[in-house]
């Protein structure tokens, strides 16, 4: 019997390499997870744009929570539920980032689009989900300290040079929420795994909350328990330990047999 129902997995720097791979040993204990009924879903700030071809690889159709919560799916195709920033806060966002010589980028209903190909029409689309960037930890800091004045966005990151935007109360654990809602877990069955300050919430909120070993250090000192990094099969480590049970000394003895 296996000590969760459902695992919330963060892509980026948490299931993916560096190079954006995901490795056999992780795919490995991931079809594991799965043979032992575990549902195993997407907890991401990526949009749809960015998810089909890792879902494919992984040979997924449950649930996915995307944009950082702001679009659920309840398998593909069947949308759940999708949450929009207002547009004077798209505008309000787009003019701190364009003044600031920023990088910027959005989540639609349409497209993921950025600056070069940013236009008026932009202002009238659906928004999930707005990011700027810069190298500058000071302007990032300048530009969270203007936008907190809005009582309708939330703020995040995944990186200390970027800030994330979603509407108000919108997060990964509210998204995963709903998924459990939807299928009738309690959220003290849930395992959930990620390496960054977007994840965090979802990490305090789930039955077990793993911090990466490449995690920021607030994500670490708020999480339940530490693996791996990504570049080190963070997430089979941390699957096989808490999902099987499988003690450290067990999971050598499995890899030096070639059963992974």
């Amino acid at each position: 019997m296996v000590n969760y129902r459902l695992l919330a997995l963060d892509l980026d720097e948490t299931l993916l390499t560096g190079d954006k791979r995901i490795t056999d040993e992780t795919k490995y204990w991931i079809s594991q997870a799965k043979k032992a009924g575990v549902i195993v879903i997407f907890a991401t700030g990526r949009g749809l744009q960015r998810i089909g071809y890792i879902r494919e690889e992984l040979n997924l159709d449950t649930p996915m929570v995307l944009v950082n919560g702001a679009e659920i799916w309840e398998k593909p195709g069947k949308l759940l539920a999708r949450y929009f920033i207002s547009r004077k806060d798209i505008r309000m966002l787009h003019t701190f980032a364009v003044d600031a010589g920023a990088s910027y980028w959005g989540y639609s209903v349409e497209s993921l689009t950025g600056p070069g190909t940013w236009s008026d029409e932009m202002f009238d689309r659906n928004w999930m989900k707005f990011g700027i960037r810069h190298d500058d930890c000071k302007v990032i800091q300048e530009i969270k300290k203007q936008a907190a004045n809005s009582t309708s966005l939330e703020i995040t990151s995944s990186s200390s040079v970027n800030l994330e935007f979603s509407f108000k109360g919108i997060s990964k654990k509210s998204g995963v929420g709903k998924v459990c809602n939807l299928l009738n877990i309690n959220m003290e069955k849930v395992m959930a795994i990620g390496d960054n300050l977007n994840d965090l919430q979802l990490i305090q909120s789930a039955g077990l909350g793993i911090a990466m070993g490449n995690a920021d250090i607030r994500l670490k000192e708020a999480a339940d328990e530490i693996t791996g990094t990504n570049e080190e099969n963070g997430v089979a480590r941390a699957i096989q330990r808490y999902i099987f049970g499988l003690n450290q000394d067990i999971q050598k003895e499995m890899s030096s047999l070639g059963d992974l």
